[in-house]
């Protein structure tokens, strides 16, 4: 049976911390930032964990990442 591929797009968009945990970058901020408060902005920054409903997707689809 061959190898399980890598997610090329998943790849961009998910990284693997030292420890295992899945990080992924929010939502909301790509565009239209000027009509969000600063507040929503700032708190938009940074990344945050996967949640625990998707974990099992998508580390099947990222297992050479792991």
């Amino acid at each position: 049976m061959p190898k399980q591929k890598t997610h090329s797009g998943l790849k961009k968009r998910i990284k693997v911390t030292g420890k295992g945990k899945l990080m992924r970058g929010r939502a909301y901020k790509n565009h239209l930032a000027m009509s969000k408060t600063t507040k929503q902005n700032r708190q938009l920054r940074g990344e945050t964990g996967v949640s625990n409903s998707d974990k099992k997707r998508i580390k099947s689809l990222i297992s050479d990442m792991l």
